[in-house]
């Protein structure tokens, strides 16, 4: 499965390694208030448990920062196109991380092609009804893997519906892409992601060692995000509530034995240590990885199990019961309800 890269660094320093959204120290770890793992199932009830169905437990104390799908549009071109933005944003009101899921999976599993997922996709959502109408060539940027040219062919086929003449154009990482949009010369749109974009413009604008200003919550960070981008020449759209992030699955047996569906409920649970969290070798050191489901819920592992970061060796693991919880990505198309 094509991905962005996903690398173990400090989101602090995006603007230098700029595909970085993954257990980096965007801040400290914490210092506790989670549930405080209350240990009401044995260990023997946490052990892992083998299953081919992956699920991921909601992040509901926003360990994570807010990697939100966002439309990034060139201001000039916004200015001069009205229609332009809220197009966009109705896509952002129908996306969904399920959707994200699903559309990864029919790409990378079901290999049917981005452009027709994506076509099918907008048809069935009824994004196009009532689109204010614009006109003009407006070129959509997408990097070269799944889930930008997916999203890139969603906003393109949108915009044509709203009267645009609207190409996708594949383009580079964030060093080469970003001029390009922040010009309007080569592409006037892009499917950002919320944190991952804020955290390098505010290092754009703010130097090397700017405090970093993403969270959780997605709403903060796109109000952090807005004078960012007008200091860049660009605007942001509203985020969608789909979202590809850092996230914690186990397997649905897992899960439906203990009845648990959020990180809370797992620390509750599972208290005594039993648990075995597999990540990459940096997850043990990361504040978005194992120190912070400790500090932010309380959770203890028995044994920590050097994987890679939400790759085909964690997802292995998983469903073979050599893991309790391991680090995937939450828009994989592995996550797919069968």
């Amino acid at each position: 499965m094509h991905r962005r890269p996903r690398i173990l660094v400090p989101l602090a320093l995006a603007g230098v390694l700029l595909t970085a959204t993954a257990c980096g120290e965007s801040g400290s770890s914490g210092t506790g208030g989670g549930s405080g793992g209350g240990g009401s199932a044995s260990g023997e009830a946490c052990v892992p448990v083998a299953g081919d169905q992956l699920v991921v437990l909601e992040d509901d104390q926003q360990l994570q920062n807010a990697d939100n799908i966002v439309p990034a549009v060139n201001a000039a071109t916004a200015q001069a196109s009205p229609a332009l933005l809220p197009a966009l944003d109705a896509v952002s009101a129908a996306l969904t991380t399920e959707d994200l899921i699903e559309l990864n999976a029919a790409v990378d599993v079901d290999r049917q092609s981005a452009e027709e997922v994506a076509t099918a996709w907008v048809e069935e959502s009824g994004v196009t009804d009532g689109l204010e109408q614009g006109s003009g060539a407006i070129a959509v940027g997408g990097a070269n893997f799944t889930e930008s040219t997916v999203l890139a062919n969603i906003y393109a086929n949108v915009l044509t519906a709203a009267g645009f003449d609207a190409s996708v154009r594949e383009v580079g990482n964030r060093e080469l892409y970003l001029p390009a949009l922040i010009s309007g010369s080569e592409i006037q749109v892009f499917p950002e992601y919320l944190s991952t974009a804020t955290e390098f413009l505010n290092r754009q604008v703010n130097g090397a060692d700017a405090e970093p200003v993403a969270s959780g919550d997605a709403q903060a960070t796109a109000t952090a995000l807005q004078p960012l981008a007008e200091q860049n020449g660009l605007l942001f759209g509203e985020p969608s509530e789909a979202a590809d992030q850092n996230a914690f699955a186990v397997t649905q047996e897992f899960a439906d034995g203990l009845g648990v569906s959020t990180l809370s409920e797992l620390a509750d649970a599972c208290g005594d240590g039993s648990l075995v969290l597999g990540g990459p070798a940096e997850c043990p050191d990361r504040p978005f990885c194992q120190p912070g489901l400790e500090d932010t819920y309380g959770l203890t592992f028995g044994e920590f199990r050097e994987l890679d970061a939400g790759g085909p060796l964690t997802k292995a693991a998983l469903q073979q019961g050599e893991i309790s919880i391991g680090l995937v990505f939450s828009s994989d198309g592995a996550l797919a309800q069968g």
